[in-house]
């Protein structure tokens, strides 16, 4: 990852953290990791999500009554399809390699923090809070800010945690 300060813009220029062992992780504990790029969130995926969650509530299925009933005046993401969103996002920040496997161990800490209008992009911010060995086994904590495009107020902020298993 390249950033370059311009006239108190930040420009990041993104390429994924390569990491190939719990030593070269933990040199990052407590350091921001960096940024995803962008994703467009769509109205089919909120369908897609709706579908195989069975939640068609209508403030994210019918477009016609968020029009005139919602106070977004469109539909709006799932709380979890957002959350979802995570792990895709999070392999753009940071890249693990020689794990023999990776599981998406938990979800510390999750607040949904503004809703995300259909059409909206989002991005991950993410921080390595804490890296613990667990016999062989890597267990990384991260911050993780999924921020909307144009928007002061985040999505969502949630602490999620992977377990790596390095060779």
């Amino acid at each position: 990852m390249q950033i370059v300060q311009k006239q108190n813009q930040l420009n990041i220029s993104m390429n994924p953290i390569i990491i190939n062992n719990f030593d070269e992780f933990n040199a990052y504990v407590g350091k921001e990791l960096g940024v995803s790029d962008y994703i467009q969130i769509t109205q089919q995926q909120i369908n897609t999500f709706a579908d195989a969650t069975h939640d068609h509530q209508w403030i994210h299925v019918d477009e016609e009554r968020c029009k005139t009933e919602s106070p977004f005046k469109m539909t709006i993401a799932h709380g979890y399809l957002n959350l979802s969103v995570l792990p895709h996002l999070w392999e753009q920040v940071v890249e693990v390699r020689n794990s023999r496997l990776t599981v998406n161990y938990g979800i510390d800490k999750l607040k949904f923090m503004q809703a995300v209008t259909v059409g909206s992009r989002v991005r991950v911010r993410a921080k390595l809070s804490s890296l613990i060995n667990l016999r062989g086994t890597s267990k990384a904590e991260i911050y993780a800010v999924l921020e909307i495009e144009d928007s002061k107020k985040p999505a969502l902020e949630a602490h999620i945690i992977f377990l790596y298993h390095f060779v």
